[in-house]
């Protein structure tokens, strides 16, 4: 197995780790270099009353791509210190998309962005949601006193 391979086997093991990731169904489907790929197949359990995809379920996945793509820039000790969402249209089509990379990595803190993506049947993404945020390197350096 490559380095990229493994490093994606890693971020899934991890994934699958997280009881409510595998409640909603989510997979990795890129992992690497500062950057992070997350996925999720929509079903009306999804959804709200007007058929789109529940704003919770978006954040759930800004949030967990953002922490991933910290991850793939300074390891696996990462928490999320805080993100913002902008919902830029109804969420609507087959397949949910995070997409997220490194802004700045830091020791303490990383800042990423993510793009949330809908992907209908013929594979096209429309823009749906925007999100940015800290991510907290845990253990990371402490100031005494």
């Amino acid at each position: 197995m490559d380095e990229r391979a493994s490093q994606l086997a890693f971020a899934q093991q991890v994934l699958e780790a997280q009881p409510f990731s595998v409640h909603l169904g989510a997979r990795v489907t890129a992992f690497g270099d500062g950057a992070a790929v997350l996925e999720l197949d929509v079903r009306d359990e999804l959804r709200q009353q007007n058929g789109f995809v529940h704003g919770g379920v978006l954040s759930y996945a800004a949030d967990n791509a953002l922490t991933f793509a910290a991850g793939a820039a300074v390891g696996p000790a990462v928490l999320t210190a805080g993100f913002t969402i902008d919902y830029l249209r109804p969420a609507q089509g087959e397949v949910l998309r995070a997409r997220a990379q490194v802004v700045r990595p830091g020791r303490t803190r990383v800042v990423c962005r993510c793009d949330l993506l809908m992907v209908d049947s013929a594979g096209e993404e429309t823009l749906c949601a925007v999100a940015q945020g800290t991510i907290a390197v845990a253990g990371g350096p402490t100031k005494a006193g």
